[in-house]
């Protein structure tokens, strides 16, 4: 626990989380906002006059890796306060959030995190307030929190929640169809769907109380190899590829999360794959420095932990896997994605990128400003 002067509430604090549904939730008049679903890290920041501490979900400081939003903060909020939001990394090109270069932000060397820093600046959007001077807020309802939040980002500084400082008020709304309009629209600036929070509801750490809808869809994957369970028995993930317009097989991302006896079903299941499978295979050269620098096959070193074992198996490109995913990145599924069945009427060569429904790019900045 640490303790700041003049504040009511020690860090750190477990942040509210969200269950997940499949629409929108839609009530009486008052009774929800709306907010975009950031994917970035979650993040509370407590200040005490010139101190200023940025805690991670899992409860540690991410001063060290963004040093470049200490100062911002530090200008935009009011001098003593907790505020709990999310760090992102806008696109350097404008086409929304760039979530592999917040990944990157992460790194053991403080002369690549400043250097990273300035190359690829995060920023600060602020959707709760914990704490305000030496109230603490919990237990407030959202109404009031969120309107003294609007508030303080307001008189805090002439700049604050512009462009030029890192530092944003969350966009929100109490219209469903204004939601539903977001849930689309904002999807080609990298963000994950729609929050909904009960504006009578208190602030609860680590209570799933608000309510998250995320985009999902489905797609038909070539699966060409597998990785062994961490407890050594049983397949622990597939991986996924597709195909470009000139045949070649990108890796696309694994499906995990099967059952114990799954894992042992699906390892007898791709048993026969295994003989020949390298003779044309198209991902055999994965083992190769070139390949690995590529990033896009399975077999490269982990950049965040280096002690992973990212060792696979490949079998026959034979089988056809069809899997649901939330959003596609640089030609990879942002996060894990979830297996529904096998897809024995499908041809490997049919599963290609022309499949997916891929959103217009959106600006980031456009979407904090309200310019969408």
């Amino acid at each position: 626990m640490t303790s700041f002067p003049g504040l009511p509430l020690d860090s750190p604090i477990a942040p509210m989380l969200a269950k997940a549904a499949e629409r929108i939730p839609a009530g009486g008049d008052g009774e929800w906002l709306y907010e975009p679903k950031w994917d970035g890290f979650r993040c509370i920041v407590f200040r005490s006059g010139d101190e200023i501490e940025l805690s991670s979900r899992n409860e540690r400081p991410f001063n060290r890796y963004f040093p470049e939003l200490l100062a911002p903060l530090l200008a935009a909020l009011p001098e003593r306060c907790v505020v709990d939001g999310e760090i992102v990394v806008p696109d350097a090109q404008g086409r929304g959030l760039d979530f592999d270069a917040l990944l990157q932000r992460i790194h053991p060397a403080e002369s690549r995190v400043r250097r990273l820093a300035a190359e690829t600046p995060a920023s600060f959007v602020a959707f709760d307030l914990l704490a305000l001077d030496d109230r603490s807020l919990l237990d407030a309802p959202l109404r009031e929190r969120r309107s003294l939040l609007g508030e303080a980002l307001t008189s805090a500084s002439p700049g604050a929640g512009t462009d030029a400082t890192g530092v944003y008020l969350c966009p929100s709304t109490h219209d469903h169809a204004m939601a539903e309009h977001w849930f689309v629209e904002f999807e080609g600036a990298g963000l994950d769907g729609v929050v909904a929070k009960r504006l009578a509801d208190p602030y609860t750490p680590d209570k799933r109380t608000l309510v998250k809808v995320k985009h999902l869809r489905t797609a038909d994957c070539v699966v060409a190899g597998y990785r062994i369970h961490k407890d050594g028995k049983g397949v622990g993930s597939l991986l996924l590829g597709l195909h470009d317009d000139t045949g070649r097989l990108h890796h696309v991302g694994v499906t995990a999360s099967f059952t114990a006896a799954r894992r042992g079903e699906l390892l007898h299941e791709l048993a026969p794959l295994l003989d020949g499978a390298l003779d044309e295979h198209p991902w055999r050269e994965w083992a190769e420095a070139q390949a690995h620098a590529e990033g896009r096959l399975p077999g490269a070193q982990s950049r965040w932990n280096t002690g992973k074992d990212l060792s696979w198996v490949p079998i026959r490109v034979e089988r056809v896997a069809e899997v649901t995913f939330g959003q596609l990145e640089k030609g990879r599924f942002r996060h894990g994605s979830t297996f529904l069945r096998w897809r024995p009427d499908r041809d490997p060569a049919s599963c290609r990128y022309d499949q997916l429904e891929v959103a217009d790019p959106r600006s980031f900045h456009d979407v904090v400003t309200g310019r969408i």
